[in-house]
């Protein structure tokens, strides 16, 4: 989990460009996230729509690699849209743009299949160099957002309101614990790395581990998971 600003540019080259869908009901706001975005040689902006229920069938039709969408919608929202995406676009990665930082929002997001969570008040500037850092893997939420994460869950399970699956918790080893502990703190690649004195692709190599041992698609899913399960204590 991170912020977007911490995350380096990818390299840009003569690979495909990062396909984006834009979802907005503010047509204004769409336009300029395309202007920002278009104005970028590694992305493209492949198409846009105006509520959940567009968003579900251009993400078909398109096969975007990053979504930019917006949580509250008339009709049918972003959270609600999240999972029919993930379903016909499985390798597609979500970021909600909302201007709400609730606790309850940020989970269902979350939940539902969402890889990054960010404010609108981002700078216009960031807006490229998130989604690049969601598209290399990276999950954008900043610490603050992943506390507040772990608050709302933690919240649930001592209301009841969460059932745990009755199925043995994948095993994972002792440094992949270490490794997920630190995500849970909203540490990057980076100072992950630096902690435990290891490389950055060591890290990338021990959370790719996590997701397929836990068979989930982002880091924060795998916290969750981890919360739930009682495989890390959120105080």
């Amino acid at each position: 989990m991170s912020d977007a600003r911490d995350e380096p540019p990818v390299e840009q080259g003569s690979a495909d460009p990062i396909r984006v869908l834009v979802v907005d009901d503010h047509a204004l706001f769409r336009r300029g996230l395309e202007m920002v975005l278009d104005g970028e040689p590694d992305i493209q902006v492949v198409g846009e729509a105006s509520d959940g229920h567009e968003a579900v069938e251009q993400a078909g039709d398109l096969l975007p690699d990053v979504v930019l969408m917006d949580i509250m919608m008339p009709g049918r929202t972003g959270i609600d849209a999240c999972t029919p995406i993930k379903d016909v676009v499985p390798s597609a990665k979500i970021v909600m743009l909302t201007i709400s930082d609730e606790e309850a929002d940020l989970f269902d997001a979350i939940k539902a299949g969402a890889t990054g969570y960010l404010l609108k008040e981002i700078p216009p500037d960031e807006v490229a160099t998130a989604v690049r850092s969601v598209y290399c893997g990276q999950s954008l939420i900043s610490p603050s957002m992943a506390s507040k994460l772990l608050t709302e869950f933690a919240s649930m399970i001592k209301k009841g309101d969460d059932r745990q699956q009755q199925v043995p918790a994948p095993r994972l080893t002792d440094r992949e614990m270490e490794v997920l502990r630190l995500v849970a703190k909203g540490l990057n690649n980076r100072d992950i790395a630096k902690e435990l004195f290891i490389s950055e692709n060591t890290v990338k190599n021990h959370i790719r581990n996590i997701l397929e041992k836990l068979q989930l698609h982002s880091r924060m899913e795998a916290v969750v998971y981890a919360v739930r399960e009682k495989l890390l204590e959120i105080t």
